[in-house]
C-alpha cells in the first residue's frame, strides 16, 4: 500500500499541496521512512504532540532543520538548537526581556504601522499583499521591539530581507543570505555593546541586563547569546507572521462569506488567526534527533535517527479535528501545534497572534473584499517554511 508513497521536505512540486499525501502518511505510514535523505517522519497529531513534549528523547541540539542536522551537538547560542537544562536557563533569561508589558505595549504601534502601510494602497486597484504589507509589518514591529534607532530601520529591514534571500539552486543557505545574516549579527552586536555602555528602555538593554541564578552562580547573557537570540526573534517572528498573513489573504479570498463575517465583527478575528495557523502552518516541519530507540506503530526507530515532525500534517488530522480540511474561522478547538509545544513553544506567540489579528482587522477595514491574482503569485519554499513570497491582490 505504501510502495508508491514518497515525501520529502525539499520537493517543490509536492509542497504546492502536500495535504493529500500527508493524509496517506497519517493513515498508512504514520512512521514514514525516507531512505534518500535518511530520516523518519511523524504525521499524526498525537505523535507530533508527544514528541514535542519529550525533549529528552526528541533532541534539538543536533539541529532542527534537516539540512543542518549533524552527528555532534551544535555549539550555538540559538535556543532552538538546545535542550534542557541549557535551553531552560537561556529561555528564563530572555523571557525576562520579552515581557507581556513590553509586547502588550506594541498594540498601538502595530495598528499605526498597519494603517501606514495599507493607506498607501487605497485607490491603487491592487497591490502585493505580502511584499507591500505582510512581510514589511513584522520586520518594522520587531525593529521597534528590540530598540532599533528610527534612522537605522530601513537599513535593518533590508538586512532582514537579505537573510531570507532564496537562491534557486541553493535554497535558503546561500552566500547572499549568509552575508546578510553576518551583517545583521554584526549590527546587533554593536548595538548590544552600546546598550551595555548606555542603557535604554528597550529589549536589547533588557537582554544585556537580565540575570539568573544557576548552579554556577549568577550570570548574564553573553554578547553572542544576546545577539543570537535577537537574530532568532527577528527571523522567526518575521517569517511566521508574513506567511500567516499570506495564507489568510488566500484563504479569506476563497471563503468570501467568512471574510464578510470577519469584516462585520472583528471580535471573530482571534479565532480566524488560530484557524489559519491550524489549516496552513507557516512552518510545517520541525526536525529532531532521537536519543534512544523508540517503538511506534509497530516500527522500531533506532537511536540517533533524524525525525521530522510534520506540524502541518498534524493540523489536518481527523483523529483530532472534525472535517479537518474545511477552513472555518468559527471552528472551536483546544489547540494546534503550529506555534510549537512544550519547552520550545514559540516565545513570541502572543506577539504573532496580536500582529495577525490587528493586521487583518486593518486590512478588512480598508479592503473588505479582494481577489487573488493567482497567475502571478510566487510561492516561498524551504524545508521548514511554506507560504507565499508574492501575493498580488485586486481590490
Amino acid at each position: 500500500m505504501t510502495d508508491d508513497l514518497y515525501w520529502d521536505p525539499f520537493d517543490k512540486e509536492i509542497d504546492v499541496d502536500p495535504h493529500p499525501l500527508w493524509k496517506r502518511m497519517r493513515d498508512d505510514a504514520p512512521v514514514y521512512r525516507n531512505e534518500k535523505f535518511d530520516f523518519y517522519a511523524l504525521s499524526r497529531f498525537a505523535d507530533v504532540d508527544a514528541a514535542h513534549l519529550d525533549p529528552e528523547t526528541y533532541s534539538s541540539k543536533y539541529g532542527t532543520v534537516l539540512e543542518l542536522m549533524k552527528p555532534e551537538p551544535w555549539d550555538t547560542g540559538q535556543m532552538i538548537f538546545m535542550d534542557p537544562p541549557a535551553h531552560t536557563t537561556l529561555r528564563v533569561l530572555v523571557s525576562r526581556a520579552f515581557t507581556p508589558r513590553r509586547v502588550g505595549g506594541l498594540e498601538g504601534v502595530i495598528r499605526d504601522l498597519s494603517a501606514e502601510l495599507l493607506d498607501r494602497q487605497i485607490g491603487s486597484g491592487g497591490f502585493d499583499f505580502v511584499q507591500d504589507f505582510a512581510a514589511q509589518l513584522p520586520s518594522l514591529v520587531i525593529s521597534q521591539l528590540i530598540g532599533v534607532d528610527p534612522a537605522d530601520r530601513e537599513d535593518v529591514r533590508k538586512m532582514i530581507d537579505g537573510t531570507f534571500y532564496l537562491d534557486p539552486e541553493k535554497g535558503m543557505f546561500n552566500e547572499t543570505a549568509m552575508a546578510a545574516t553576518a551583517q545583521f549579527h554584526a549590527y546587533l552586536t554593536g548595538q548590544l555593546e552600546e546598550r551595555a555602555r548606555n542603557p535604554r528602555d528597550d529589549m536589547m538593554t533588557a537582554l544585556i541586563q537580565a540575570e539568573i541564578t544557576t548552579e554556577d552562580g549568577t550570570r548574564r547573557l553573553s554578547l553572542r547569546e544576546a545577539s543570537d537570540f535577537t537574530g532568532l526573534l527577528v527571523s522567526a517572528g518575521t517569517e511566521t507572521v508574513a506567511r500567516l498573513l499570506g495564507w489568510a489573504g488566500v484563504l479569506l479570498a476563497a471563503h468570501p462569506d467568512q471574510r464578510a463575517a470577519l469584516a462585520a465583527d472583528p471580535s471573530l478575528l482571534p479565532g480566524a488567526v488560530e484557524e489559519t495557523l491550524r489549516h496552513e502552518a507557516p512552518s510545517p516541519v520541525q526536525g529532531r534527533v532521537l536519543t534512544r530507540d523508540v517503538e511506534l506503530h509497530g516500527t522500531t526507530i533506532p537511536a540517533r535517527s533524524k525525525i521530522l515532525l510534520l506540524t502541518g500534517s498534524a493540523g489536518r488530522d481527523d483523529r483530532k479535528y472534525d472535517d479537518p480540511d474545511r477552513y472555518d474561522t468559527r471552528r472551536t478547538f483546544d489547540r494546534h501545534l503550529s506555534l510549537g509545544r512544550g519547552v520550545h513553544f514559540c516565545l513570541g506567540a502572543s506577539l504573532a497572534r496580536m500582529e495577525g489579528r490587528i493586521a487583518l482587522e486593518e486590512t478588512l477595514r480598508r479592503f473588505p473584499t479582494w481577489d487573488v491574482d493567482h497567475d502571478n503569485t510566487v510561492r516561498l519554499h524551504t524545508s521548514t517554511v511554506r507560504g507565499y513570497e508574492k501575493l498580488p491582490i485586486i481590490v
